[in-house]
């Protein structure tokens, strides 16, 4: 068989993920702190791009961008990243002609003389950077202690080896092989002494390796003899204690089972986290992506713009590239003045279809859910990614991408847009029933039964079931450890 050469067109459709689709879908992703971060690096990185300081100065961006993000418009054909994913999503074929066509005015951009007014900031030292931490506490009770240089190095490498709870993560093999780089290594009496010292600082049960030695030592800093009930059960029956089997624990001790529930009380009133009290964990407060308000029979669907600054193109850059365009000057600044608009161009864009795709998933998710925002959360049905896609007519992946990591604000609540997509419950009549339902109904049954005598996983299964709930025990024990709560064996009141 002779090889030849030949020519043949062939129409084919393909999926071209170019850098500017790239940007549209990892902007869909992002958090409202995510995107703020990346648009505020634009702006730093981007000369062309500028921020809009006055609301009204918003008509001249970029199409839509930013015009009507809480209630967008439908367009006669967006442009949405699934929809036109081949080259012409490419920043080579943004035409910049019709921009640079347009009227801007003969004034040109200034900063005005507030911009650069001089505020008076609070002094430096005044500032407090964060506040003092267990470390900082036990630090500070070494310094001012009577420790040795010898004894504070050591006393320092072991509050370095403790974790947040105050819990000593270092063996003393460890704690050696530190002191070996000193001028004069470490012995392992100088440690043990060192450590005795440290474990008498504030607050008590500090740096001990396990949970039953820092209660121990909680218990002897309270003036608990050493042979008190209390010590017996945390020396000799510790494992039964964890189990709560208090009555093998009173035949034991040989007591009455009443008369070891205040030893028992007085155990439970120790700290379990000795570094609990100078944990600052700070709260982070979530800020919703999407609002949903009831104005009348009606829900109102307001996205969240505060805090997204407005960007538009510069107009010194738009006529510096006009002159040089009609001067003919085809240079490297021509160029990167035209890549750089090119890329600011769209990257509003790719902001403005954000939100619009934001709204189109919050209002289906709201006409689907509206029995739910009505009634509670009896009423909310079953819901996958399928249904909200096949509704707007985008891919699941799309609408995956935008329920990760948003919040929307409803009248029942700030909630995570992914909680509203959960499996279903088969129902002997009537729909499937939500497992978010069925969750609080185990809740319920669970909070409402004899601490004497709680209720069994099999014997939650028997009454959902009674309801019309078809439902396994496996999947009851499933969502009771969703929930955090302890088998019937652990929530046996025992006194």
């Amino acid at each position: 068989m002779a090889l030849e050469q030949k020519l043949s067109l062939k129409l084919s459709q393909r999926l071209v993920m170019t850098p500017s689709l790239q940007q549209a879908i990892k902007l869909l992703q992002m958090t409202r702190l995510e995107l703020e971060t990346t648009v505020a690096q634009e702006l730093e990185a981007n000369p062309v791009l500028e921020e809009i300081e006055d609301a009204s100065e918003e008509e001249e961006t970029l199409g839509a961008a930013g015009a009507e993000a809480d209630r967008p418009a439908a367009p006669e054909r967006e442009v949405t990243p699934e929809i036109e994913a081949g080259p012409k999503n490419s920043l080579e074929e943004t035409s910049l002609d019709a921009w640079l066509q347009d009227d801007w005015g003969d004034e040109g951009w200034s900063a005005t003389a507030g911009e650069w007014e001089e505020h008076q900031a609070p002094p430096l030292e005044n500032t407090l950077t964060r506040e003092p931490d267990l470390y900082d506490h036990l630090l500070w009770q070494i310094h001012m202690g009577d420790f040795t240089a010898r004894e504070r190095a050591i006393a320092e490498a072991i509050v370095g080896n403790l974790d947040p709870d105050g819990f000593l993560v270092a063996s003393l093999e460890e704690l050696l092989a530190t002191g070996a780089e000193a001028d004069e290594p470490w012995t392992s009496e100088e440690i043990e002494a060192v450590l005795s010292r440290v474990r008498a600082l504030d607050p008590h049960g500090v740096a001990w390796a396990t949970l039953r030695e820092s209660l121990a030592a909680q218990l002897r800093q309270r003036g608990e003899p050493e042979d008190s009930p209390a010590h017996v059960i945390l020396a000799e029956h510790w494992e039964a204690f964890l189990k709560r089997s208090y009555p093998a624990i009173a035949k034991a001790l040989g007591m009455p089972l009443a008369d070891l529930e205040p030893v028992i009380e007085t155990i439970k009133t120790l700290e379990t986290r000795p570094g609990r009290a100078f944990s600052h964990d700070r709260t982070d407060y979530v800020e919703p992506d999407v609002h949903v308000l009831k104005v009348g029979d009606e829900y109102v669907i307001q996205l969240n713009d505060d805090g997204l600054p407005r960007l538009r193109v510069s107009r010194a850059y738009r006529r510096m590239l006009q002159q040089m365009r009609a001067e003919g000057r085809q240079g490297e600044a021509t160029q990167y003045i035209t890549d750089k608009m090119r890329s600011a161009v769209w990257l509003i864009k790719s902001l403005d279809q954000r939100q619009r795709t934001i709204y189109k998933v919050a209002e289906s998710i709201t006409r689907q859910q509206r029995e739910f925002l009505d009634h509670g959360i009896d009423f909310l049905r079953p819901m996958v990614l399928r249904d909200v896609a096949d509704d707007i007519g985008m891919h699941e992946s799309t609408v995956s991408r935008v329920v990760s990591n948003k919040y929307i604000h409803t009248p029942r609540g700030l909630l995570p847009m992914k909680f509203f997509f959960h499996s279903g419950i088969d129902r002997d009549y009537g729909e499937d029933i939500s497992s978010l339902t069925v969750k609080r109904k185990i809740k319920q049954l669970i909070d409402e039964e004899d601490a004497r005598h709680p209720l069994s996983d099999s014997e939650l299964m028997r009454i959902l079931n009674r309801e019309g709930i078809q439902i396994a025990r496996r999947t009851v024990a499933k969502y009771r450890d969703e929930l955090n709560i302890p088998s019937s064996a652990d929530r046996r009141k025992v006194f």
